[in-house]
């Protein structure tokens, strides 16, 4: 059982860990989660690389995070609503850098209008999922590279919502639900570890994806006051059907400690697949609202569907 949980923040978890040598990519890396999980990284010798889709916030934060932990940080321009885009950076990438040891695939967007990316996916499946799956297995070689390597996808307990929609992921012949399409993609993050570790463990990379938590940050940029209220309201009637108090939201630091665990912790060593919250290995549970797994997220065969899936929409298949 770990040491640490809901309380602990970043820079707690990493206190003991020593990443000299160890290279972290992190999508997002430029506010929020991202960048004070890219901080606390930094700040225990890791070489980091931001990845985002704004060239001056990119700069801006990198030059911030290299002021105050004397380490220097590298970054790469790439939207992960273009396939060209990630293309185009992932190749950038392979030529920049020697490898990758812990990949965090934490940017995302939330409860967003219905909308298309580029390349005409739902916006929230298109980058929460799409462009991670096309990104990840881009960066593979540099992975492979590595050593120790583990693979961090940041999900939520909004993959309670809903399971991936196999025939209409897109809500091309459904009524758009931006919190159906959010669930959605946040269980396509499980899936996608799944799916993951059943190729590379044999290799020794491990897969994980993880719920940080409730956190006041700019992910919840696309929706209003009362939205947002809303939303306040739906955790405290769940909490209230459990008998328990509404769950507090985290500060920052508090919600990357879950990332920075899983991505470093010895307690995984040669094990993944797995999904995990508050600095622990969530238990599989298909009815508490306050936590665990879905059945439907860590299922293996659904996982495979995923795969071949993304595979026809990003118009590329990965053997390993």
């Amino acid at each position: 059982m770990s040491n640490f949980g809901f309380s602990s923040t970043a820079d707690e978890v990493l206190a003991d860990i020593d990443l000299k040598g160890r290279t972290a990519f992190v999508t997002g890396g430029y506010s929020g989660l991202g960048r004070e999980t890219a901080r606390a990284m930094a700040a225990r010798g890791a070489h980091v690389i931001l990845s985002g889709r704004d060239a001056t916030k990119l700069a801006a934060a990198a030059d911030a995070i290299a002021e105050e932990t004397g380490t220097k940080v590298e970054t790469l321009v790439c939207d992960l609503a273009s396939l060209d885009s990630i293309r185009k950076a992932a190749g950038e990438a392979n030529d920049r850098f020697a490898k990758i040891d812990l990949l965090i695939n934490n940017a995302g967007v939330m409860a967003c209008d219905e909308a298309k990316t580029t390349d005409g996916f739902e916006i929230q499946f298109g980058t929460n999922h799409i462009g991670h799956f096309l990104l990840t297995n881009l960066l593979m070689p540099l992975v492979e590279a590595g050593e120790r390597q583990r693979i961090v996808n940041l999900s939520s307990r909004g993959h309670h919502i809903a399971p991936v929609d196999f025939d209409d992921p897109n809500f091309e012949n459904r009524e758009y639900d931006k919190w159906v399409s959010y669930g959605q993609s946040k269980t396509a993050n499980v899936l996608f570890a799944v799916g993951l570790e059943r190729r590379l463990a044999a290799k020794g990379i491990h897969a994980y994806a993880l719920h940080p938590g409730g956190i006041n940050t700019n992910l919840g940029r696309h929706m209003s006051e009362e939205e947002m209220a809303d939303l306040m309201e739906r955790i405290r009637k769940s909490a209230e059907a459990r008998g328990e108090k509404p769950e507090p939201f985290k500060s920052i630091p508090q919600g990357a400690a879950t990332t920075c665990w899983v991505a470093t912790t010895p307690e995984l060593e040669g094990r993944g697949g797995l999904y995990c919250e508050d600095c622990h290995v969530a238990e599989q549970d298909d009815h508490d609202t306050g936590g665990g797994v879905r059945s439907y997220a860590v299922d293996e065969d659904k996982a495979e569907r995923l795969w071949q899936l993304s595979e026809k929409m990003v118009g590329q298949t990965f053997d390993y």
